[in-house]
């Protein structure tokens, strides 16, 4: 089975070609277009997609080593995401399914992500607990088995990665903001100051981010620009470690809860260094055994995308031309 397989849920414009059992080709175009704005413009995310789909459609089959004739099938993001960006990665799979007369599959951006782990290897084994962490998502899912998922725990403001890139721009650091505060981080005081780590009476593995984002601004108004400066890596430090408590801290409980022994982290944040280290110690110290995909498989990319694809197109599912671009689609529904 030959699959092209396309996301375009956010700013990255990808494409991967799936060969029978193994990974051909995973092509990623990051726009730099937002950098300036320090976060994603929707009108020039969508743009930029219209732009680059077709070359980069065209450099993952050379890679591959194949023609658009020898694909099979197509897998292609519907949903979540930008309206305009899925638009342009769903109508190319659509006019290539009807010109190449080849069937194409509507995949889940999340549930690409829960596959990431299984792509370059043969990855945990329902049922899981998954963490997929990012810019626009915060979730702990119970992989019932594959197709089958239940949202245990899920954020109920800002995303992980979100609450990342804002406090970034709070310290005067790069977009995106993960892998600035945590290479800054690296320079400071995890201990120079205690943030909130809030959690909820009625559902202990929900999450909140927008109380710590907060905590960390009132501190940085309460100090001169001469403070600020001296301390900023030991504020980096700091954020990051009140965040990452809270990922692994929910992550234990929730596979204590659901009785569960293999735990998966993917999205974006999932690259973090400090997440992956607590998280390798407290699954060795829980007896618990931890899967994350190697870092270009974190962030948006097609290869999830396929691996995702081939799961429904081997079970004989497919979806129709009527099907459109859901960009507030939940886990677990597909039309």
């Amino acid at each position: 089975m030959k699959i092209l397989a396309i996301e375009t849920s956010c700013d990255e414009t990808a494409a991967a070609v799936w060969l029978d059992d193994r990974l051909g080709s995973n092509i990623v175009a990051s726009q730099e277009v937002h950098i300036k704005f320090g976060g994603v413009v929707p009108e020039l995310a969508s743009r930029a997609h219209v732009r680059l789909i077709l070359p980069i459609v065209q450099q993952a089959l050379d890679e591959a080593k194949v023609g658009k004739d020898d694909i099979e099938s197509i897998a292609v993001t519907f949903g979540p995401g930008l309206a305009g960006a899925l638009l342009v990665g769903l109508n190319f799979a659509k006019a290539m399914s009807l010109a190449q007369s080849i069937p194409y599959i509507g995949v889940h951006h999340i549930e690409g992500h829960i596959f990431s782990n299984s792509v370059m290897v043969s990855g945990p084994e329902p049922p899981f607990l998954s963490l997929i962490i990012s810019g626009g998502h915060t979730q702990l899912v119970l992989v019932k088995k594959w197709g089958d998922y239940k949202i245990v725990g899920k954020t109920r403001d800002d995303a992980a990665g979100e609450a990342f890139d804002k406090v970034a721009k709070m310290l005067e650091l790069s977009y995106p903001g993960g892998p600035a505060i945590d290479k800054l981080a690296q320079e400071g005081d995890p201990n120079y100051i205690k943030f909130p780590q809030p959690g909820f009476k009625d559902n202990k593995l929900d999450f909140s981010y927008s109380g710590l984002k907060t905590a960390v601004l009132y501190h940085l108004k309460s100090l001169s620009e001469m403070e600020r400066q001296k301390h900023k890596a030991n504020i980096a430090a700091s954020f990051q470690k009140a965040a990452v408590n809270v990922l692994v801290g929910k992550s234990i409980l929730a596979m204590q809860k659901y009785d569960l022994r293999q735990l998966a982290i993917a999205g974006g944040v999932a690259c973090n260094g400090l997440l992956r280290n607590k998280l390798k110690a407290t699954c060795e110290q829980n007896g618990f055994e931890l899967f994350y995909p190697p870092p270009v498989l974190c962030t948006d990319n097609a290869a999830m995308i396929a691996r995702a694809g081939k799961f429904y197109l081997e079970e004989g599912k497919t979806s129709d031309f009527s099907l459109s671009p859901k960009p507030s689609l939940a886990l677990g529904k597909y039309s």
